[in-house]
């Protein structure tokens, strides 16, 4: 028996996996990734990696084996001659097991 405590996953409900998975990313490299069995996701910024696991695994019905963050800065750009910045925005890389996929053309359940 091992003394270390075991992790607890998190438990979301359907509401709150609906405001962490917020689109799926469509993008030369991100589609070639989805052909190696990892999916590419915009979420919520203030989303942590179990609770993506959590709602990539009850939305889809897949199992989840990592999820890589990256929390993408906003640019700047000019607004009508005025300079202004986009929103900063997080793209979670979910890498699945083997043998599962996620058809990103069809809508959730």
């Amino acid at each position: 028996m091992s003394d270390a405590p075991k992790q607890k996953r998190p438990v979301i409900g359907r509401e709150r996996m609906y405001q962490t998975i917020l689109a799926p990313v469509v993008t030369e490299k991100a589609t070639l990734n989805n052909e190696r069995g990892q999916v590419t996701f915009k979420v919520a910024v203030d989303a942590t990696k179990p609770q993506i696991r959590a709602a990539v695994e009850g939305l889809f019905g897949v199992k989840v084996l990592a999820v890589n963050t990256i929390l993408v800065k906003g640019k700047r750009k000019q607004f009508r001659g005025r300079p202004g910045q986009r929103s900063d925005w997080k793209k979670a890389m979910v890498r699945l097991a083997e043998g599962q996929s996620i058809d990103l053309t069809t809508g959730l359940a």
